[in-house]
This record gives C-alpha cells, structure tokens and sequence, in this order.
C-alpha cells in the first residue's frame, strides 16, 4: 500500500510469488516440447517427450491465468500505488519495444535477403564470384528459380537428394484479393478499438463494449482469411516452406504476425469479458485496457510494413 513518509512515497512491494518460478517451468516445457516435436516430424518419426508440448503449453497459460488474475485483485483492492502502476507501464513499453526489436531482425533478414544475396548469386557486385557456384541463377524477386534449380536446369550434377530439394514457387501471392482485404480489416480495427478507448474515457459502457465487440470480429475474421490464405498458397500456388528463400520470409513474417494478431485478440478478449460481466476499468484507471489496446496498435504497424514489403514492393 502506498504512503507518504518523509514527503516521499513509499513503494508498494508484493509478496513473494510462487508464479514467476511456475511460469518458467511451463515455458521451458513448452520450448523443449516444440524442439522435439518439430524434430520428428522432419525426422518422419515419434517421441515419447512430444507430450511437453501441449502440457507445457496448457500449464504456462494456467499460470498466467492465475497471476494476472492476482494482479487484478490486488489492484481493485487498492494496493497499487501510483509508482507500481508506472512500473506496469514502463514494463509494457519495453516489451512493446522486445517485439519490435523482433520483427525488425526479419524485416533485415528480408532486405538482406532480397538487396544483397540474391544479386550477389546473380554475379552482381563485390561478392558476385558466388555465382560461380549458381551458374544459371538469374536475379530477381521472387526468384523464379532457386539456385539448385538453375543449375540443373543448365544441365549440371544434382546437388542434394531429391527429397531435400528447395522448389520455386508456381505463382507468389499479390497484394490483391486477400491481402488487401485483411488490411482493410486491420485498419479498421485499429480505428474501432481507438473508439472503444474513448467511450472508457468518457464512461460510455454501452459503446466500450459495442466497440470492443467489433475489433474482436475484425480481428478474428482477420485470422480467418489469413489462415484461408495460407491453404490456398500450399494447394494452389505451390508455396510453401520448401518454396526457398521466399516462402520461408513470407511464411515466418506473415506466420509470426498472425501469431501475435491472435494473441491480442485473446488480450483485447479478456479486456472485453472484464468490462461487459464485471463492470472493471474506469475512466481514471484503465491500464489494462489500455495496455491491451497499444500491442493492437502495435500489431496493425506490423502488418502495414508487411503489406508494403512484402506483398507490394
């Protein structure tokens, strides 16, 4: 509980939590867990330890569960003093700024990718000898042809097994249809869940929710199209993982982004539950709302850059 002692504040700190230990044990299952599951299928096999995945999984969501759930209590019970809730901002900022740090290590990857390696095995600038070893490799973006698949072309050895083999894809997907769409969809959330914000500012129940219940639906439809997308590249477009350097950017930039999209959407989920069946947040302490509300922002920039860099340009 804060107080005044001395003309200072006094710093409110919880007690000791079991939670932090717990969610680091749920976390570790979870990332052991996907190793080995990732490395049997490839492997064309099964594990005995492939169960961590789904029981680290569902045993760190139930950690949070419970620790947010304290966080909550403690706060409508008042103990939160000013300085504890600008720690809760701080921390949100950071980790808002984790992630950006995130998706700019593959945006680099891309550009790296596209302006530098790719013309490089095209026999362009300084380290254009590389394509000594792809001869037959033209330069372009996407490329037409992967490197092993010009060589061959130009008669030369096979290089690696058939089945380890990397294949262009057929077509790439526009920027048109589907991804415009879901930018639209996007935009617009970002625009309603800003309206959300407002009406709890002004202590407008009714449109908090209506607005809240509207970026969820654009948010989830958003998902939908996303994952309609995806199947329609691997059946139709023949683009996949295996698809080389361009399937594997697009599939990991476009992937982890959907990821985060559905863990906002499950953040601005639990936001709305709390304000519609418990009456929380007011117009003076909301940073939950509010915190939940930025990573949507957050995720809608995202998506814009890759809109831009990696359906049009």
């Amino acid at each position: 509980m804060a107080s005044e002692t001395g003309g200072h504040q006094t710093y409110y700190v919880p007690e000791q939590s079991k939670f932090p230990f717990l969610a680091t044990i749920g976390l570790g299952m979870f990332i052991l867990g996907a190793g080995f599951t990732m490395n049997n299928i490839k492997a064309g096999a099964e594990s005995p330890m492939s169960w961590l995945l789904p029981v680290g999984f569902a045993f760190f969501i139930a950690v949070l569960w419970n620790w947010f759930g304290a966080t909550i209590r403690e706060n409508r019970a008042g103990l939160n003093s000013p300085q504890l809730k600008k720690s809760y901002v701080l921390g949100m900022q950071w980790f808002i700024f984790s992630e950006v740090m995130f998706f700019a290590a593959f945006f680099g990857a891309l550009f790296y990718v596209r302006f530098f390696v790719v013309p490089w095995l095209g026999g362009e600038g300084d380290h254009g000898l590389a394509n000594r070893l792809w001869q037959g490799f033209q330069a372009t973006w996407p490329p037409a042809q992967t490197p092993q698949e010009a060589v061959e072309a130009a008669g030369g050895a096979q290089l690696m097994a058939k089945q380890a083999q990397y294949a262009a894809p057929a077509h790439v997907v526009g920027w048109m249809g589907i991804p415009l769409l879901n930018t639209i969809l996007l935009v617009t959330s970002s625009v309603t869940v800003h309206f959300a914000h407002t009406a709890l500012k002004a202590n407008k129940r009714s449109a908090l929710n209506l607005w809240l219940a509207v970026t969820l639906i654009l948010g989830f439809v958003f998902v939908g199209f996303q994952a309609y997308e995806y199947h329609h590249a691997y059946t139709e477009l023949g683009l996949t993982l295996a698809s080389g350097i361009y399937g594997s950017t697009f599939f990991l930039l476009t992937g982890f982004h959907g990821f985060h999209v559905c863990l906002g959407a499950v953040m601005l989920t639990v936001m709305f539950l709390r304000a519609s069946t418990k009456g929380h947040f007011t117009p003076e302490d909301h940073f939950g709302f509010e915190a939940a509300s930025w990573y949507w922002h957050f995720v809608d920039v995202v998506w814009i850059c890759l809109f831009l860099f990696v359906y049009i340009l």
